[in-house]
């Protein structure tokens, strides 16, 4: 307990050093923690290139920081209209993020699907999702459009979505996520020939994402009979995809060839890097490091994205009151989905209130000797979805105590892609 209560207390005095001239509410990235972070997820791939998902990092410097490191190569954007402002934008005079980028979902925008057919530039650098031919007749239409306008547009390149989900007993059950409706070899490669078909696209990969195994925790706190069962289910599921994946790369690769075959998140790198059939990864969540993320046997990181409340009442005995803090994440309506607080150790939300709008109840030992104006540190449940909730990131370096530079969210610089 004395060693534990000596690591959290350091970080907490770092972080006080750093922001001691800031008001809160702020969220702050500790850059420390965050280069750790991206190195372990490298350490984690087994050599395979990693895609940053951008969703989990909605911030430009922050992309443009770990595309700097050694196993980071292109995006995975979550909207077009986001990916055509990543590759195209000239930031100030710095240019595009990245010349590649994979929209990691279908899109049925018609406008932005114009525009990316009357820019060269981004139909060079971005792939588009699809999981069905109504997706690519959409697109087979906004290449014919400009054209007929006199452009000079090459092919647009496209992505396979498959499905990943573990269907046991004959498909009765289903484990994973609702995604794709492709998902044996044969659609895989009934669809491939749909685009080889129509000239106005190109082939360019597949995408497989294990949401039922890179997204959920296996160690969920309090319930070790939960997890050993967790456990079980991502092993078989995990051999079942890997064969699975193995015969669709084939059965595409018969159809036309393929620039990359894309796989895994931050909970399954180690699982999915020894997959030969897989050229690439993708991970997000892994840099900032939420507290969702904990809930894994496999690794540990080290928080990285942070906010920070105000104390400012103290209504009882051991219960202080700070500002705001009502962030939570999408997915099922749970507690996990809540902030939790971080720092100083000790804390909890009310049961009665949970995080709140405006103000949110904080019991426990810790709130004995907090005092109004002191500040409390939370952590998100999820990744980039605290960056839709401030402007700005304040970077911080808890290894120097120093405050770097503070750079504008994704909403800060005016985007709201969701």
């Amino acid at each position: 307990m004395f060693w534990h209560a000596q690591v959290m207390t350091r970080p907490r005095q770092s972080y006080e050093s750093a922001t001691r001239d800031l008001e809160p509410p702020f969220a702050a990235v500790d850059l420390a923690a965050f280069r750790a972070n991206a190195a372990d997820l490298t350490r984690r791939s087994h050599g395979r290139p990693i895609r940053v998902a951008s969703k989990s990092v909605r911030c430009r410097d922050l992309l443009r920081t770990v595309l700097a490191l050694p196993g980071y190569e292109g995006v995975m954007a979550f909207t077009l209209p986001e990916a055509l402002w990543l590759a195209t934008d000239d930031d100030g005079g710095r240019g595009p993020v990245t010349d590649d980028v994979l929209v990691a979902y279908p899109t049925v925008d018609r406008r932005a699907l114009t525009g990316l057919a009357r820019s060269p530039a981004a139909a060079r650098a971005v792939t588009l999702m699809v999981d069905d031919t109504v997706h690519l007749d959409l697109i087979r239409a906004a290449v014919a459009d400009a054209r007929a306008e006199g452009i000079d547009v090459p092919p647009l390149r496209v992505c396979l979505d498959i499905d990943t989900s573990w269907q046991p007993f004959g498909g009765v059950l289903r484990i994973g996520s609702y995604r794709s409706p492709v998902r044996t070899p044969a659609q895989a490669a009934a669809l491939a020939r749909a685009v080889v078909a129509r000239p106005e696209l190109e082939l360019d990969g597949i995408m497989a994402y294990e949401a039922q195994i890179a997204g959920v925790g296996d160690a969920p706190p309090g319930r070790p009979l939960y997890g050993r069962v967790l456990r079980a289910v991502q092993r078989r599921s995990s051999v079942e995809l890997a064969r699975r994946r193995a015969a669709v790369v084939r059965a595409v690769r018969d159809v036309a060839d393929l620039r990359f075959v894309n796989g895994g998140g931050t909970g399954s790198l180690h699982l999915t890097g020894r997959e030969k059939a897989v050229t690439e990864l993708a991970a997000g969540s892994g840099l900032y490091q939420p507290h969702l993320f904990d809930q894994y046997s496999s690794f540990s990181g080290r928080p990285a994205a942070l906010f920070a409340l105000p104390v400012v009442r103290r209504p009882a005995p051991g219960v202080v009151t700070a500002l705001g803090g009502g962030y939570p994440a999408s997915g099922p309506v749970d507690r996990y989905r809540l902030p939790a607080p971080h720092l100083p150790s000790g804390l909890s939300l009310s049961s009665d209130e949970g995080a709140g709008e405006v103000q949110t109840p904080l019991l426990g030992p810790a709130a004995r000797d907090l005092a109004v104006g002191d500040r409390v540190w939370m952590r998100h449940a999820k990744a980039g979805e605290l960056c839709e909730r401030f402007d700005r990131l304040h970077l911080i370096d808890t290894d120097s105590g120093s405050h770097v530079r503070t750079v504008p969210t994704y909403r800060g610089e005016g985007r709201t892609f969701l």
